[in-house]
C-alpha cells in the first residue's frame, strides 16, 4: 500500500515514527512536509522569517495556500492508497475535497494529538481543522472524550488512536559515568509548564530532600522557577530530545507525569515512554490511565501533593517495591502493544 503522510514534521516524535512504522510493515510511505514552507533561507531570511512564522501560527496567508495546493499536486502525482494527515491544522476542507474528487478510492485519514475542542484554545486556531473533519473517511483521536466531539462535528468514522513509545529510542540503557553525573537522581520531571499547580508538587519533593531533576522548555518554566525559593536553583532548565531524553528517564528511579489541562488530557505520551525506558511511572491519577496500568503493580498514581510524598517515601525507601512496579510497567507496555508499530497495525486494520 502506498501511504502519503502529510504533516508539519517539526520534530522526530510525530510523523517520522509513523513513516518508519509503515515502512517496517512492508508498505510504501511518502513524506509531505509543510514545515519547509515556513522556513525561508538565504539573504531574505531575517526579513521573511517573522512573516512566515505568523502565517504558520495563524494558519493564513500565501504560504498556507501554497502548501495546500502543493499537497494536492503531490497526492495526484503519487496516487496513494491512503493519505494520512497528521494534525492538519492548516489543511483546507476544499483541499481534501479536491483530492477525493480526483482519487475517490484514496482513503483520507486525519489524526490530531491535540484537543481542538478544548475551551482553552482560541477558536481561530482550529478553524480549518474542524471545518475539514467531515471530509476525512477516518478520523483518529488521541483522547476518549474527543470521540463524541468529532462525531458531533460531522466525522464519518472516529476511532481512538492513543500515543505510543518508540522502541528504538525509549528503552533501558546503561549510563556512562559522565551521563550519570548529568541524569542520575531520585525523581525526574520532563515536560512543559502549565499553570495547574505542578510546581507545588515539585517543591514538596525538594523540601523532603530528594534529588530532583527538571527538564523541559525553559521559556515556560522561567517565571515559576525564579519565583520559587525551592526551585530557583534549577533555572535555567534544558530541553531534551531523543537519546538524551531517554537517558534522563533511565537515570531516575521515579519519573513524574502531569497531564496537560490545555488539552484536557487523561494520559500522555510519557505514560508509555517512561515504563518503556525501565523507569517507574508515578503519575497524576485518572480513571483512563488507571485502566491502562494497574495501580501499585505497573505504575502508581497521586491525587494530592501529600499522596505524592507518601508514594515516593514507599518506593524510594524500598528497592524491591520499586523494582516490582518498574518490571510490571515495562512488561505491560510491550505486551499491550503500546509501541508505534502496533498502533499503525491498528490503523491499517481500520483502513481495510
Amino acid at each position: 500500500m502506498k501511504i502519503l503522510i502529510a504533516g508539519n514534521w517539526h520534530s522526530s516524535l510525530h510523523e517520522e515514527p509513523v513513516y518508519h512504522a509503515f515502512k517496517e510493515l512492508g508498505h510504501e510511505p511518502v513524506r509531505f512536509k509543510w514545515c519547509t514552507y515556513f522556513q525561508p533561507k538565504g539573504w531574505a531570511k531575517r526579513i521573511l522569517y517573522p512573516l512566515a512564522r505568523a502565517q504558520l501560527k495563524y494558519n493564513a496567508g500565501p504560504l498556507v495556500g501554497r502548501s495546500n495546493r502543493d499537497l494536492v499536486e503531490a497526492v495526484l502525482k503519487e496516487r496513494p492508497d491512503m493519505v494520512f494527515v497528521y494534525r492538519g491544522i492548516l489543511i483546507y476542507p476544499e483541499t481534501l475535497r479536491r483530492i477525493k474528487r480526483a482519487l475517490p478510492h484514496t482513503i483520507l485519514v486525519g489524526y490530531n494529538n491535540d484537543d481542538p475542542f478544548s475551551p482553552r484554545y482560541p477558536k481561530w486556531k482550529w478553524r480549518h481543522f474542524i471545518a475539514s473533519i467531515p471530509e476525512y473517511d477516518l478520523t483518529l483521536v488521541y483522547r476518549l472524550h474527543n470521540v463524541e466531539d468529532f462525531r458531533a462535528a460531522g466525522a464519518k468514522r472516529v476511532e481512538l488512536l492513543r500515543s505510543w513509545y518508540i522502541p528504538e529510542t525509549n528503552r533501558p540503557v546503561t549510563l556512562t559515568n559522565e551521563e550519570r553525573k548529568k541524569y542520575e537522581c531520585d525523581v525526574v520531571f520532563i515536560g512543559h509548564y502549565e499553570e495547574d499547580g505542578r510546581e507545588k508538587y515539585l517543591e514538596e519533593v525538594v523540601r523532603r530532600g530528594w534529588n530532583l531533576k527538571i527538564f523541559g522548555h525553559n521559556e515556560g518554566w522561567q517565571k515559576v522557577l525564579l519565583g520559587s525559593d525551592l526551585l530557583r536553583r534549577y533555572y535555567p532548565i534544558k530541553t531534551l530530545w531523543g537519546d538524551d531524553y531517554n537517558r534522563a528517564l533511565c537515570g531516575a528511579k521515579v519519573a513524574l507525569c502531569f497531564f496537560s489541562k490545555l488539552n484536557r488530557d487523561t494520559y500522555t505520551r510519557r505514560c508509555f515512554e517512561i515504563p518503556a525506558a525501565g523507569t517507574m511511572l508515578l503519575s497524576e491519577y485518572s480513571d483512563d490511565l488507571a485502566s491502562l496500568f494497574v495501580e501499585g503493580q505497573e505504575a502508581d498514581y497521586f491525587r494530592t501533593p501529600e499522596e505524592l510524598i507518601k508514594k515516593l517515601e514507599i518506593y524510594l525507601g524500598d528497592e524491591q517495591a520499586l523494582k516490582r512496579v518498574v518490571d510490571g510497567g515495562h512488561q505491560k507496555v510491550i505486551a499491550a502493544g503500546h509501541d508505534v508499530k502496533s498502533r499503525m497495525v491498528q490503523v491499517l486494520d481500520w483502513v481495510k
